[in-house]
């Protein structure tokens, strides 16, 4: 019988304890494309979650089998300073005005190969979303992943635009959905 999935919530205090874990799930799953392209590289993606975790009321739900991280699930909430950077779609200003409660920024959602299929994305995903305080979510997608955001699709978020946050990363689907 295999060992249960045990799904941990973590607050931006909690990172020195879990950031090896997260990282050394990131290069897994970024592997072939840390290869090609240096935007996903280890370090950068290093960088990118020390930024976030520093953010508003950041979160992450942590997904471990056996005591070994399999995925997880992280994001901060935006707060009234933030600035939607990298859109290429044009807006509706409303849809892009921000207050301390109003959009949670889904950064990752990612599972190790040998669990995928087995919705424990989902799981984490719910879980993380279950501890915010926010109205809405907003993730992003890369284009060259139609699966992934069908994915997203049927979980309730909706496309309102292209964006591209990195002059050197994809550009990404820009997607919401109520938290509620």
């Amino acid at each position: 019988m295999a060992a249960p999935l045990t799904v941990s919530y973590h607050t931006a205090d909690d990172l020195p304890a879990i950031e090896e874990r997260l990282i050394e799930v990131y290069a897994e799953v970024y592997a072939q494309e840390a290869d090609a392209d240096p935007y996903f590289s280890v370090g950068r993606f290093a960088e990118r979650l020390r930024r976030h975790a520093a953010g508003s009321r950041w979160g992450c739900a942590l997904g471990e089998v056996d005591g070994s991280a399999i995925g997880y699930a992280y994001g901060f909430a935006r707060t009234t300073a933030y600035q939607w950077g990298g859109l290429i779609t044009p807006a509706p200003a409303e849809l892009l005005e921000e207050t301390d409660t109003r959009t949670f920024a889904l950064c990752e959602v990612m599972v190790r190969e040998g669990w995928r299929g087995t919705g424990i994305a989902r799981t984490l995903h719910e879980e993380l979303l279950s501890h915010r305080i926010e109205d809405r979510s907003h993730l992003s997608v890369e284009e060259d992943h139609p699966r992934v955001r069908a994915l997203y699709e049927r979980w309730g978020y909706s496309w309102m635009g292209t964006m591209q946050p990195y002059p050197d990363g994809p550009r990404y689907d820009s997607m919401l959905r109520s938290i509620a």
